[in-house]
């Protein structure tokens, strides 16, 4: 059942435990930010949430087609972290949940790749969540099937979905990025996102949605750290290990 946010409240709440309560998803207070106690010393420790979001195309047409993978990617967090995506708000399939004591936001905008930004822009302004908080997630045409990079920048580069994000984010580009490999080749562009993967592509889009999450979870918790690096550069090669 899906449930629809009309609620002024611009914050994001934290549970100590790292997995919502199914029942208490739609109730439970959205805050700013998540607090706890610092070492009983009265001092509390907080923590700016996180907007990650998946681009893709909604319904059952495009599900599990090439553009699609950042959606698959969204939908693979929200299983291994507990996160129940059954909410809209602008625009988008919403989910509140906690990597370790760090509140995310996960999101699937609803209306088509394009237009991506009109979800974006309004739930970063509505939860107030910093440029360098918001991780975008989405297929990239320049890196070899399955292979993943994480950045804190960058361009559009020609996808349609980014621009839109970027447009609707006062043409920043200050925002972290979780890159998917979908190289086209020589086929039509259009023709060849609106394509399924093969069995072996789809095997090692299937590993690269594990590593992905394991990404994620490092940046959230860590930041761009020698950890990403490391990461970057093991799925520069991952295919050469013999």
């Amino acid at each position: 059942m899906l449930y629809a946010i009309s609620t002024p409240r611009t914050c994001i709440s934290c549970p100590r435990s790292s997995r919502f309560h199914r029942r208490n998803l739609v109730s439970v207070k959205l805050c700013a930010r998540a607090s706890l106690p610092n070492n009983g010393n009265g001092v509390k420790v907080e923590y700016t949430p996180w907007l990650i979001v998946g681009l893709g195309n909604p319904g059952t047409k495009y599900h599990g087609t090439r553009h699609n993978v950042g959606f698959e990617m969204i939908d693979r967090i929200a299983q291994v972290e507990g996160v129940l995506m059954n909410t809209i708000q602008s625009k988008a399939l919403i989910g509140i949940g906690c990597i370790g004591e760090v509140p995310i936001l996960l999101a699937k905008p609803q209306a088509y790749m394009n237009f991506s930004g009109e979800s974006v822009g309004p739930l970063a302004a509505h939860y107030k969540i910093p440029l360098r908080h918001i991780l975008l997630i989405y297929d990239e045409m320049n890196l070899p099937n399955g292979i993943l990079r994480v950045q804190p920048k960058g361009g559009h580069g020609h996808h349609n979905g980014v621009k839109s994000v970027m447009d609707h984010l006062d043409g920043c580009r200050e925002f972290p990025r979780l890159c998917i490999g979908n190289p086209p080749g020589t086929m039509d562009m259009k023709a060849f996102l609106l394509q399924k993967f093969s069995p072996t592509e789809r095997e090692q889009i299937d590993a690269s949605l594990e590593q992905g999450v394991e990404a994620m979870r490092t940046l959230i918790l860590g930041g761009f750290t020698n950890k990403i690096t490391r990461f970057n550069l093991g799925q520069k090669y991952k295919y050469h290990k013999v």
